[in-house]
């Protein structure tokens, strides 16, 4: 995959995750779908993701500065 690319896919995907977190969409979101219950768990979900974004954006940062 090229380098660049990874960025952008990362960039991308920390900003999903970071709405997902740091908002109530998510909650409303479950809440529409019949799911409200388990908006409380909303966390347990959406930071382990945000965590895992955040580092593929680190890799790629690493490897761009590498080169």
């Amino acid at each position: 995959m090229k380098l660049h690319k990874l960025l952008d896919m990362g960039i991308v995907g920390a900003l999903i995750a970071a709405v997902c977190c740091f908002t109530f969409l998510l909650v409303l979101g479950l809440a529409g779908i019949g799911l409200g219950m388990l908006s409380g768990h909303a966390n347990v979900i959406s930071l382990p993701i945000l965590a895992g974004i955040v580092t593929i954006v680190l890799l790629a940062l690493w490897k761009r500065h590498a080169h």
